[in-house]
């Protein structure tokens, strides 16, 4: 483990820097270069009172959950109400088990206040151009098919004020190749904003910055983040980000090493969370992100990733293959690597 010693009193973390005076936190943004203080963040964010989520699976509907909690008016938007349903179902679930926590198991109206007061600021809607015409902010969560979010993208264009951020919540696909589904006065205002799964637990949020996004959209994407009780972390536009740009070389390694020989899934999963000190092993942490959805990153990054094409890093592994031809793709259908019984 690498040791960073001392604290310093200027610290870099997430694009932002931290300066004490006067018993003030005032923050450096690396996307403005230029200090902020608590209250110029406040006010970068204030001017987002509407945001609009684009798709209503488990990261729509946390995402959605997540901003109405903090008291933004939401609107969710599927294809259908059944989906819609889900998502509101899927937020009910997830706002009970918080309340719970906050309020203990016997304030039992506590809770149900709390849950419909968060439930209320959430509207759901089949017609995404009339959910965007006065939002702030659009956050794309559906389907990872580029031509898809293209599409979805270019009707929204046309819909949402000239104001309103629009970002997508891809975690592996190109946010600038997205963006070229709307004219080049609007990609100014496009960016990705990559939330992790369970959105509620999980702090980082990876604000992507194309070279077409300018500083303001930037700086508001920030405060958005940090107002919704998030971490930003600010980075360019390259394939996986951060986390997953460093995350899938370490899966596949270990799959190697499985293929090779050199230890057992479960030995090399023991041997990274006590010798690393990680909270799962990278067969563990595989079957949780789900094999087919690694399959699909990592197969796009060999044949068309900026700067990956043909890197053997990503090339195609037999075990993994095989594993998602034969429908085990993880915790979601009981066996991956390990098997998971049903409870």
């Amino acid at each position: 483990m690498i040791s960073t010693g001392r604290a310093s009193a200027l610290s870099a973390r997430s694009g932002l820097r931290h300066w004490q005076q006067n018993g003030a936190t005032r923050r450096f943004s690396s996307s403005r270069g230029t200090w902020m203080t608590q209250q110029q963040q406040t006010a970068a964010a204030a001017d987002i009172s509407r945001v609009t989520i684009i798709g209503g699976g488990q990261m729509g509907s946390g995402i959605a959950q997540v901003a109405a909690t903090k008291k933004y008016n939401v609107i969710l938007v599927d294809v259908n109400q059944e989906a819609l349903d889900r998502g509101k179902a899927y937020m009910a679930k997830s706002l009970a088990r918080v309340a719970r926590k906050k309020f203990g198991e016997e304030a039992q109206r506590q809770q149900r206040e709390f849950v419909d007061d968060v439930l209320g600021r959430v509207t759901l809607s089949t017609k995404p151009s009339e959910a965007v015409a006065s939002t702030d902010l659009v956050v794309e969560a559906i389907v990872e098919n580029i031509a898809v979010k293209q599409k979805v993208f270019g009707e929204l264009a046309k819909a949402a004020p000239e104001h309103a951020i629009l970002a997508s919540n891809t975690s592996s696909l190109p946010i600038t190749q997205i963006a070229e589904a709307v004219d080049s006065a609007r990609r100014r205002s496009f960016i990705g904003l990559h939330f992790f799964n369970p959105v509620p637990q999980m702090k980082l949020v990876e604000v992507v910055r194309t070279d077409a996004s300018d500083e303001q959209t930037v700086a508001r994407a920030v405060a958005f983040v940090k107002s919704i009780g998030k971490e930003p972390a600010v980075c360019k536009d390259t394939p996986g980000f951060i986390v997953n740009r460093l995350l899938l070389p370490y899966m596949m390694e270990s799959i190697r090493l499985l293929e090779r020989g050199v230890a057992s899934a479960r030995d090399i999963d023991t041997a990274m969370k006590l010798g690393a000190g990680y909270p799962m092993g990278p067969f563990e942490l595989c079957d949780y992100v789900g094999l087919d959805t690694i399959k699909f990153i990592v197969d796009g990054w060999y044949k068309e990733g900026a700067g990956l094409q043909g890197d053997k890093t990503f090339a195609s592994s037999k075990t993994l293959d095989d594993l998602v031809s034969s429908g085990r793709l993880g915790v979601k259908t009981g066996k991956g690597f390990y098997d998971y019984p049903k409870k």
